[in-house]
């Protein structure tokens, strides 16, 4: 039995694919990249978190295509942030940390936006409440990740959690759902899509009202 737990997994795991990442995954991160961007309520000047921000595809793209939004990126693996920072512009703050316990006071963000990371959360309302907390009243969290809805993403969950203890688990959409609502958050809404005969992903938005 393996005993470590799974940040520890994730943080290995990463650090063994950071110098590859972007070579071996580049159909999956310009896509979900792409998919993500388009459904991004960004206005100018906004400012905007990245959770599990990995290479900084996402930060670079947004950094082209909305200079005026203030970018700040968040990742708990040093040599992704690494590749990262090689990537993007020195003016795009990065941090080291976990979505269950972000470095960030209250209310600093106009939008909070993760990218492919939330399957790997082991503790995941923890996290949606982490995010919640960061945004400013009105402010949105945008999540894109693997939907659990299409059977090829359920049977691809199956192989990565025997071969990859870094996984945690795949949502389906009314699971997500579910979760944005106990976290706090309105007018929670979810996309489904597929990039390819593949990966079927969903993107989830929900609106952070100050009680």
């Amino acid at each position: 039995m393996n005993a470590e737990g799974p940040q520890t997994q994730v943080i290995k795991e990463y650090t063994r694919l950071a110098g590859s990442y972007d070579t071996n995954w580049s159909f999956y991160i310009e896509a979900t990249t792409r998919e993500t961007i388009a459904r991004l309520p960004l206005r100018a000047e906004d400012r905007l978190l990245d959770v599990g921000c990995g290479t900084g595809a996402l930060l670079y793209h947004l950094s082209t295509s909305h200079p005026a939004t203030q970018l700040v990126g968040l990742d708990p693996v040093p040599e992704m942030l690494a590749v990262a920072r090689r990537k993007i512009s020195s003016d795009i703050a990065l941090h080291e940390g976990w979505a269950e316990q972000l470095p960030f006071a209250d209310a600093q963000f106009d939008v909070v936006v993760s990218c492919s990371m939330f399957h790997y959360v082991a503790r995941p309302l923890d996290a949606l409440i982490e995010m919640r907390r960061v945004l400013r009243p009105g402010g949105q969290l945008v999540l894109t990740d693997w939907c659990g809805d299409y059977l090829m993403c359920r049977l691809f969950e199956r192989y990565q959690r025997l071969r990859a203890h870094a996984h945690a688990r795949t949502y389906r959409t009314h699971e997500c759902a579910r979760m944005l609502k106990e976290s706090g958050y309105t007018a929670v809404q979810i996309e489904t899509y597929k990039i390819n005969w593949l990966w079927g992903l969903m993107t989830a938005r929900g609106t952070h009202v100050q009680a």
